[in-house]
């Protein structure tokens, strides 16, 4: 079979994440990408991985007539088995896109599961509701990548019925613990190796609230709690003023290590003791799953499927509640010392070996592209 997947962009991102992994590891069907803006980040990846990549440089926010009609005719000329669409101005314009060029196999993709109003864009949040009107007409499937996700856009009106939770999945081989990786990104780092490291690995953005993260750590110094932080992803720098005052104002300025952007994540989750997750909205949230599969515990706000992924491996607190986040984190800090520690360690790797497999994913996006038709509550 052949997959078209039509996807906004391929900057960072979890679910262009998700998609270059299942490229990555599905050999079986003839993969094709085309994003509406540019390469981003993930374009000459999967350029290399033998994936053509059709870019068709889209200004955010704008749709162009001519895009479009380029959009069509590249669904004309590949003829797909099926098209997958990823994230809500994709599911839009790429599914009515390829029911226009013929292709009944359209497969939504949703991963996202906050649609709070302040919090997401509302362009963004009128694009959703449109996608709920075209529901019943556009997709034979709706993928979510979380259970939350699901009953979040069932209660705005998508079609239930159509819905069906694929997680993500990880490539064990290259999550796993490695006690080099971590001695030596802490040599590197300047950071003695006993001592208490969290982190956080997102792009800066609103949604990811690294303002609670630093006012908890600011809460931990006043206990005498002083764990050193790293802080990475795209716009974790110096140059990004915004962040610049966020840590000016909680006084973070020490613990704190502005990595910025790296390739080397399994590196990063080996050099933590545990990763913390202050997000406010997420759906599934892949560096949960990434850290834990290198044996690093997690504390987490309780957002999507947060719970989900840890079940009782780590630490789940609200949203917005520095205290909160402060005490699991110094709860978490404390356990190093105790035999439950590696215990701890051990079963965070394990569940997700038992429940989020790159190769359980792959099965499950093929099962619902392999459908012959049918809807999802028809092959239910």
């Amino acid at each position: 079979m052949t997959t078209l997947h039509i996807i906004t962009g391929l900057n960072d991102g979890g679910a262009e994440a998700v998609l270059y992994r299942l490229c990555s590891h599905d050999r079986v069907q003839r993969h094709h990408v085309v994003s509406l803006t540019g390469p981003g980040k993930y374009g000459p990846m999967l350029g290399a991985l033998g994936v053509d990549v059709t870019c068709l440089n889209l200004p955010r926010g704008k749709v162009r007539a001519r895009a479009l009609w380029r959009l069509w005719r590249e669904i004309r000329r590949i003829r797909p088995d099926v098209v997958q669409t990823w994230m809500y101005h994709a599911d839009l314009v790429g599914g009515v896109a390829a029911r226009l060029a013929g292709c009944r196999n359209v497969v939504w993709g949703i991963h996202n599961s906050n649609l709070s109003p302040g919090e997401t864009a509302r362009s963004t949040i009128l694009v959703a509701r449109v996608c709920a009107r075209l529901s019943r007409l556009v997709p034979r499937c709706i993928i979510c990548c979380a259970e939350r996700a699901r009953e979040v856009h069932a209660a705005l009106g998508y079609e239930a019925r159509r819905m069906v939770v694929v997680p993500n999945g990880y490539d064990l081989s290259q999550f796993r613990p490695d006690p080099d990786a971590r001695a030596r990104l802490r040599g590197a780092l300047g950071i003695a190796q006993d001592a208490p490291l969290i982190g956080f690995v997102a792009r800066f953005d609103p949604q990811k609230d690294h303002r609670t993260l630093l006012r908890a750590l600011a809460l931990l110094g006043e206990r005498g709690v002083a764990p050193q932080c790293l802080l990475v992803g795209t716009g974790m720098e110096e140059g990004n003023a915004a962040l610049a005052a966020m840590i000016a104002e909680t006084g973070t300025a020490d613990p704190v290590h502005l990595l910025g952007r790296r390739t080397d994540i399994p590196a990063v989750m080996n050099a933590l003791d545990l990763h913390v997750m202050s997000s406010v909205g997420e759906a599934f949230p892949n560096v949960l799953a990434e850290a834990m599969a290198c044996g690093t515990p997690c504390v987490s706000t309780d957002v999507g499927d947060a719970g989900v992924i840890l079940g009782d491996t780590g630490r789940i607190v609200p949203p917005r509640d520095p205290a909160a986040l402060a005490e699991a984190i110094a709860a978490g800090l404390q356990e190093r010392a105790l035999p439950a520690w590696q215990a701890r360690q051990a079963a965070a790797r394990a569940r997700i070996a038992e429940n989020f497999t790159i190769d359980r994913m792959v099965g499950r996006y093929r099962a619902v592209w392999n459908a012959d038709g049918q809807t999802c509550e028809e092959r239910d």
